[in-house]
């Protein structure tokens, strides 16, 4: 696919997130025309900061992905689309919350490629996730490519079983004649992350002293900025149909938490629980929380731990052979999110500054080695 010209506008959902903020902030510097779709009574004060950030506005239309006339009004004149809004849970959650999490993902997928269709929006890109990627069952830790089938009879999380079937509706729709290519994100460290993330939020809570515990373990990290880069690679090179993985890196949690010391000057929690002790915490407090308390944030959920004891690695050779994909450090990332953070009053001030330097700039966010996420629920 060529390059758009700087004034088709390009339709966003999910902006007000913490993938989608870096999104739309990497297209308004790069001169694009910017269409969000944001939902009644979010927080979408990342995107009144990107535009801040910019001198630039988003133009901002409200609706709900379940809608799918309202998305075809919504739609009209743009020339291409990202869509990276979902539902993200790590949670089983009740009935009602189970239906909201497939209605919103998979049903809200399918209505955007069908209103997209109907208007002539000529490319999407839509946000996959790494949980929908299959693995060795007999070595788990073997890094998983884009041609690893979903193994759907395994202990998945709701969140992963609905983003294997918006795969699905991506498929539907390119044996329709309709481009449709999945940039696949791991989990996202970095800038811009204003509601926040759960991976922001422990990084709020380790550097204010209020994270008492953690557990061992690994998995896939994307830096912001990265994966921003995949989109729009994707957008301009991938083939339709499939599917790229964006990581910068694999991370073990002991060395997250190196990084998290070194940009916070503070010690990490002293108590380091095995993995099998976690995971039997998790299935009682997750019980009691989502039973009697399901206001109340879950740190570490069931299914989260289950990915952290697999240590999940991914092979990105297509993202890096076929779209030219160049990932950049994860540690800076880190960085720059604490600065962010640091900057809004959220965390003290970073006693380093070689691992971030606040914000990103303009000029930080539009070279070429440049995210609604797919964290999960890490520590106690």
């Amino acid at each position: 696919m060529q390059d758009n010209p700087t004034d088709a506008k390009v339709f966003v959902t999910g902006a007000g997130g913490h993938v989608g903020a870096n999104l739309i902030y990497r297209l308004l510097a790069d001169g694009r025309s910017v269409r969000a779709l944001l939902r009644p009574g979010d927080n979408n004060e990342a995107v009144d900061a990107v535009e801040r950030a910019t001198d630039r506005r988003v133009d901002r239309v409200l609706g709900d992905l379940r809608d799918l006339a309202l998305l075809r009004r919504r739609m009209e004149g743009c020339e291409t689309a990202f869509h990276v809004g979902a539902k993200v849970s790590t949670v089983s959650g009740s009935a009602a919350d189970l239906r909201e999490l497939f209605e919103c993902n998979v049903i809200g997928t399918a209505n955007l490629l069908s209103a997209a269709r109907d208007v002539g929006v000529k490319r999407v890109v839509v946000t996959g996730s790494f949980s929908a990627i299959g693995y060795d069952e007999d070595d788990p830790q073997k890094p998983s490519n884009e041609s690893m089938p979903f193994r759907a009879f395994d202990g998945h999380m709701p969140y992963g079983r609905t983003k294997m079937l918006v795969e699905h509706e991506c498929l539907k729709a390119v044996a329709l004649g309709q481009e449709v290519v999945i940039a696949t994100s791991c989990a996202v460290l970095g800038p811009w992350d204003y509601v926040p993330s759960r991976m922001g939020r422990t990084l709020i809570d380790f550097a204010n002293g209020r994270l008492r515990a953690y557990v061992p373990g690994g998995f896939e990290f994307v830096a912001a900025k990265d994966l921003v880069q995949g989109h729009l690679l994707a957008m301009k090179r991938g083939r339709p149909g499939q599917r790229y993985i964006f990581s910068s890196r694999f991370l073990t949690v002991d060395e997250i938490m190196d990084t998290f010391e070194k940009v916070s000057g503070r010690p990490r929690p002293k108590l380091r629980l095995p993995p099998p002790v976690m995971a039997g915490m998790a299935e009682v407090s997750s019980f009691v929380l989502t039973r009697f308390f399901p206001k109340v944030p879950q740190r570490f959920t069931p299914g989260a731990v289950r990915i952290l004891r697999m240590q999940r690695h991914a092979d990105i050779t297509k993202a890096k052979t076929e779209l030219g994909y160049a990932p950049t450090s994860i540690h800076a990332a880190v960085g720059e999110a604490y600065a962010d953070f640091a900057q809004r009053g959220l965390v003290p001030p970073s006693p380093r500054s070689s691992l971030g330097n606040g914000s990103p700039s303009v000029s930080d966010t539009t070279t070429t080695q440049n995210g609604n996420s797919d964290e999960k629920g890490m520590f106690a």
